[in-house]
């Protein structure tokens, strides 16, 4: 679906749902979503690999995945979503005020986030760090020769912080350049309007992606902190904080499995072992808790197919909207090939 402004949702998206405030407070999100018929998901502004539209205003990316396998799991269909493009500076509030169902978006898991803002994160979906993306004809080897340099970064972000702290640890008078819309921040420094611009290597390969000509920029080497980003809920409801959870898990352990979108249904017809069976709903209830049908798992990868196939696709090298970070020996690799990428058991 395309692009739709969070400003003036907020009551009115319970007026549309015929509930008042009180009622809805009195209502899982797992039944908000079931009568809506769609889930709101909270995406950013356009950026490759993550978030992005095509001509059609069609939504792509591995955020975007994660919205469409959540609809998976719960209607069996990856286009009943209602994506949100909101800036960062406003997330948290469209979040907290109910005007989206879950956010799925390049966000940092941090202490204050998790505990002060009535939010709550699910899991880890991709494992970052910050850096610093300078032009190639400058020279610039490493980020330490960044003293007394212009930095263009995003306001409202755990970037910005950062960035300050990593200035004055290093003594290096970095003067922020700060931007609410990540197009205009990135416009900004593809003119030379600053020195430097820092954000989750991730996203700055995102940024080189969407450049006339990438080859005229360079991340430096360092990496300054951690960004472990994932899926965020509103508190007060764990049906629902489960539902995103593992859905996450169900991508990662499938891969694990060797489960992808092309034998999916193969592998729930004659399942290889207990926990694949448990897992794709063949024996047991393990979706009596979540509230949803037996087959969830089975929905969401022959919709949206294992957590390495989404990687490849967006994030990789192989893909046709790779935007060329690779995965092999990062944390985002299986935890069986050295990484962090682990679901608990299914059982």
């Amino acid at each position: 679906m395309k692009k739709l402004s969070l400003l003036g949702l907020g009551l009115g998206m319970l007026a549309s749902l015929g509930v008042t405030a009180g009622e809805a407070a009195a209502q899982s999100t797992l039944d908000i979503v079931k009568q809506r018929g769609v889930l709101r998901c909270q995406v950013g502004t356009p950026a490759p690999g993550f978030y992005q539209l095509d001509e059609q205003g069609n939504w792509y990316g591995s955020d975007v995945a994660i919205c469409r396998a959540i609809a998976a799991a719960i209607f069996d269909d990856p286009s009943k979503v209602e994506f949100q493009s909101v800036t960062s500076a406003v997330r948290f509030t469209a979040m907290a005020n109910g005007e989206s169902d879950v956010l799925s978006r390049t966000t940092t898991w941090t202490l204050f986030r998790d505990t002060q803002l009535g939010l709550d994160f699910t899991t880890v979906n991709f494992y970052d760090g910050q850096g610093f993306m300078v032009p190639k004809d400058t020279g610039i080897k490493s980020s330490l020769e960044l003293k007394g340099a212009t930095v263009c970064v995003l306001t409202g972000t755990t970037t910005e912080l950062n960035l300050t702290d990593y200035s004055r640890t290093n003594n290096l008078d970095i003067q922020p350049v700060v931007f609410e819309d990540s197009n205009v921040r990135d416009d900004t420094f593809a003119k030379g309007g600053c020195d430097a611009i820092t954000n989750d290597k991730s996203s700055l390969a995102s940024t080189r992606a969407k450049f006339p000509n990438p080859g005229d920029y360079v991340v430096l080497p360092e990496t300054i902190s951690k960004e472990p980003l994932g899926p965020v809920v509103r508190q007060n409801d764990s049906q629902w904080m489960d539902i995103v959870k593992w859905t996450v898990f169900a991508l990662v352990q499938a891969e694990e499995m060797g489960i992808d979108s092309s034998n999916v249904e193969a592998m729930a017809a004659n399942p290889a072992n207990p926990e694949m069976a448990r897992m794709l709903g063949v024996e047991g209830d393990l979706n009596k808790g979540l509230g949803l049908e037996k087959d969830w798992v089975v929905r969401i990868i022959k919709h949206v197919g294992n957590y390495g196939e989404i990687y490849d696709e967006y994030m990789g090298e192989k893909g046709k909207f790779a935007i060329g970070i690779p995965r092999e020996g990062s944390p985002n690799a299986l935890w069986t090939k050295g990484g962090l990428m682990y679901s608990p058991p299914f059982r």
